[in-house]
């Protein structure tokens, strides 16, 4: 009888020559497959540029890339032809402030808190997928992802979703926010402590900053969020400058939340990317944000949202007095709005979504917050330029994203109306594509009748 490492070796031998020998045809990987031709029609298309649309346009689209983008531009043999009829096309829409792995009921009375308390990063991420999913039907084809989704669960999601395990945007994710101590909790009791640290790197000190960033980068983080200000604590101009630096040498954005004049100064004196609300934006940071070019991703709220504060109370003063509030301070935050646009300051979209809306999924709700910027006044095609263009350079993805012109991927979404003309042209949408993939088809049977393949 032959000795264990004899018959141990046999096995071995034995194996590798099997591998070595040809597969039977019936056993042989399949070719890969020739990439998917398609060609869109549509009545409109505004390119994410120009600020004129292209009638009677065409995009002829190869595996997940755009090929071409004109007017009766030559079919190839072979491509599968989708005829969508009198609808807009555009490119996919970007929400550069999104919390996917965070939902929040309006009257809940701890924000927050109760959801990192009680939900595991793990079961967020599965919430990140539904909600994700209603971003991707709405026409929100990519997300910057900006904290609060636990230990690295965006980071989990966003690789989910590039492997095709579940469908949703492309995310750009920032892990867990850099904060000043506390994070953005309430005071909280010495045994719940270790939440904050769920959510947030508290950093206090140089050497700390630029260690957070570090940790960041190696969590997979394509960007870095700081909390400059929260009620508490204020980060110092020497952190702000280390997070900075250390973010640009490994070629990450910097995404400052702030809420008062300080730390708006301080973050545009630091240089990072972006300002997030900028709800108190003082005139003397205007010329310096244009300067340097850093955008203002400024989430507004639109005032039929006031409608919704107290609506269950049954207290009808205290229900007036919480509506006036909340339009005054969106009076305020239009104003401001305004401001930076007629500065020069460059805005890039985001939403801020993270409470539940009555009658609207996540992906309704944060397109329907872009219409706050018609409020303050905004043309249509600057609106859709800040969720397009503007917001994938803002994200460093403008080579492959944010606008419909060849070599881009194919991330295209159609809408009734001409959304140039009336920005709530977006809540209509009939078409989404991501990759070349088509996610949202909302056609009827016989509009689809004379679909074809040439």
């Amino acid at each position: 009888m032959p000795s264990p490492s004899r018959r141990l070796f046999t096995t071995v031998i034995g194996t590798v020559l099997l591998w070595s020998l040809p597969l039977p045809s019936w056993a042989q990987a399949p070719a890969s497959p020739e990439p998917t031709r398609i060609a869109l029609r549509a009545a409109r298309l505004f390119d994410g540029k120009s600020d004129k649309v292209l009638a009677d346009a065409v995009v002829l689209i190869e595996g997940a890339s755009i090929q071409a983008v004109g007017t009766g531009l030559s079919i190839p043999s072979g491509a599968r032809v989708i005829d969508l009829g009198d609808v807009t096309l555009l490119p996919g829409l970007i929400d550069a402030h999104s919390h996917l792995l965070l939902e929040v009921d309006m009257e809940s009375s701890d924000g927050m808190l109760s959801t990192v308390a009680q939900r595991s990063t793990a079961e967020r991420a599965l919430l990140g997928a539904k909600l994700g999913r209603e971003m991707l039907e709405a026409g929100v084809t990519t997300v910057r992802d900006v904290g609060n989704s636990g230990l690295n669960g965006d980071v989990a999601l966003r690789d989910a979703i590039q492997r095709g395990w579940v469908q949703g945007p492309r995310i750009s994710a920032c892990t867990r926010a850099l904060a000043p101590h506390g994070g953005q909790f309430p005071t909280l009791q010495p045994p719940a402590q270790a939440l904050i640290e769920q959510e947030y790197v508290t950093i206090s000190g140089v050497e700390e900053a630029r260690r957070a960033v570090r940790q960041a980068i190696s969590d997979g983080a394509d960007c870095i969020k700081v909390i400059v200000d929260n009620g508490h604590n204020l980060l110092s101009l020497e952190e702000l400058k280390v997070i900075a630096e250390e973010a640009h040498r490994k070629k990450r954005p910097v995404a400052a939340h702030t809420t008062t004049d300080e730390s708006i100064r301080i973050s545009v004196q630091a240089g990072v990317d972006s300002i997030e609300h900028a709800y108190s934006l003082p005139d003397d940071v205007l010329v310096p944000m244009a300067r340097k070019r850093i955008f203002m991703v400024a989430t507004e709220g639109s005032m039929d949202t006031c409608d919704l504060f107290d609506a269950k109370t049954g207290n009808a003063e205290h229900q007036r007095k919480m509506k006036e509030r909340c339009r005054k301070s969106i009076t305020k935050a239009h104003d401001r709005l305004r401001r930076a646009v007629t500065a020069g300051v460059r805005l890039a979209a985001g939403s801020d979504m993270y409470i539940v809306m009555p009658g609207l999924t996540r992906g309704q709700a944060s397109v329907k917050s872009f219409s706050a910027y018609a409020e303050a006044g905004l043309k249509p095609v600057d609106i859709l330029r800040a969720a397009t263009v503007n917001a994938a350079e803002l994200l460093r993805m403008q080579d492959q994203i944010g606008s419909l012109e060849p070599n881009k991927l194919a991330d295209l979404l159609a809408v009734e109306g001409d959304p140039l003309k009336d920005i709530g042209a977006l809540k209509q949408v009939r078409f989404v594509m991501k990759d070349g993939q088509v996610v949202l088809d909302a056609r009827s049977q016989k509009e689809r009748v004379g679909e074809s393949t040439r």
